[in-house]
């Protein structure tokens, strides 16, 4: 009888463990997903200034193309932050935390990341809130293309509700005692610092 409770409780803990596992997958791949759409905008931008300058030299115009580019830069910078802030790309300013050791240092982190998490997701909210009403009242852009400001509204909204997901994702792992994914070791030689400060464009 005590064979069948440890293997009743060995297989709940599997269960548990394992639905971890597929939360933790679909996380990581939206973290990701949002970085590659990051990324197309990024190039979308690239493509939209260049048709510009090259469209002046051969009399071409592409319509509303300022503010494509414009719409393309805000979806860019929300679809991204997750991705960043999970790779520990993100600027952090660390000059108190980083003074901070052991159990004191862990407070203070959790509590910075749960109140970064309740701005995120007051932004989020509000963020959310005002691309639902763009669409219920069919706000239009005011540009040469009547473009639904909806729809370049959701690379911002969806942007920060991801943001703010990761946030919570971090909470709740620092939380349980893990190390912060943003937080990275000290460089171990000096070619490591410089390569890092050239990646951040420091």
């Amino acid at each position: 009888m005590a064979d069948s409770s440890l293997r009743g409780q060995r297989s709940s803990h599997d269960g548990r463990a394992s639905q971890r596992g597929v939360v933790r997958q679909v996380l990581d791949g939206l973290y990701l997903g949002a970085g590659w759409l990051a990324a197309l905008f990024i190039f979308a931008i690239f493509a939209l200034m260049m048709g510009l300058s090259l469209g002046r030299v051969v009399g071409l115009d592409i319509p509303a193309g300022d503010d494509f580019a414009s719409w393309s830069m805000a979806a860019a910078s929300f679809l991204g932050i997750a991705h960043t802030f999970r790779s520990g790309e993100i600027i952090r300013v660390g000059l108190l935390v980083d003074r901070l050791t052991g159990r004191v240092r862990r407070i203070v982190e959790l509590g910075c990341l749960i109140f970064g998490t309740l701005i995120a997701f007051y932004f989020a909210w509000y963020a959310t809130e005002m691309t639902i009403f763009s669409w219920r009242f069919n706000d239009l852009a005011q540009g040469v293309v009547a473009l639904p400001l909806w729809i370049p509204q959701l690379g911002f909204c969806g942007g920060l509700i991801l943001f703010a997901i990761a946030l919570l994702d971090e909470t709740l792992h620092v939380a349980r005692g893990g190390i912060p994914h943003y937080d990275k070791p000290p460089p171990a030689t000096a070619e490591e610092a410089i390569e890092r400060a050239i990646q951040s464009g420091a």
